[in-house]
């Protein structure tokens, strides 16, 4: 399955999630990639939608890899084989610097306020595609932390071995394209780029406009 367009790949996402609607769920879309998509899930749902801000821990000599993930409240993820392999002292620094970006990200694309509620609600974690899984293992455990009351995993596309892994941590696991031979998220799309911050905050007022258009009209 290859989808034109993050947009095109939230639709035909949102379709895959909609007996959700009647849960009112909370939809967290994991930035930059991950908020087109989310967006579209959200208006499908008519649900609460939000920002989760995470994190990759890159590799000091390999930026476009990682060994782990870090949540905006901390929370986080190290693939275990490298817990073991990677100095404390790196690790450590890395996720300092990590969280110094999750700051930023969120006084620039939340206007510095905190995420919305989620102890008690139905959270459907969103991202563009899933390679490794650390970010959205963070996401996840940010969830368990602040109470969720379930918690969905959903992307257009994702690792076979990754979907497995994340169906024995969470109540359910939506990923419409599992390739056996899965290389990137990027082959997936069409139109492929990278989201940049101004993007993301015309998505969201985006948001603002649809959902004050749509209680409107209710």
């Amino acid at each position: 399955m290859v989808f034109k367009d993050r947009r095109d790949a939230g639709e035909h996402l949102a379709r895959a999630l909609l007996h959700y609607k009647r849960e009112h769920p909370l939809v967290l879309a994991i930035p930059r990639g991950g908020t087109e998509v989310g967006l579209e899930v959200a208006k499908a749902l008519d649900a609460d939608f939000d920002l989760l801000i995470a994190r990759k821990l890159p590799f000091p000599d390999n930026p476009e890899s990682g060994f782990g993930a870090v949540a905006e409240d901390g929370s986080l993820y190290i693939i275990p084989y490298y817990a073991q392999m990677l100095p404390p002292e790196l690790i450590e620094s890395i996720v300092v610097y990590q969280k110094e970006e999750i700051a930023r990200r969120i006084r620039r694309l939340r206007g510095g306020r905190p995420v919305t509620p989620i102890a008690g609600r139905t959270v459907i974690l969103v991202d563009d595609g899933i390679a490794m899984g650390s970010t959205m293992h963070a996401a996840i455990e940010l969830c368990k932390h602040q109470g969720a009351s379930k918690i969905v995993v959903a992307a257009p596309v994702g690792s076979p071995r990754v979907k497995e892994e994340l169906q024995q941590i969470v109540d359910d696991v939506v990923i419409l394209s599992t390739p056996p031979w899965f290389r990137a998220v990027a082959d997936a799309y069409e139109n492929w780029y990278d989201v940049s911050d101004e993007e993301v905050l015309a998505l969201m007022a985006e948001w603002e406009r649809w959902r004050a258009s749509h209680r409107s009209e209710g």
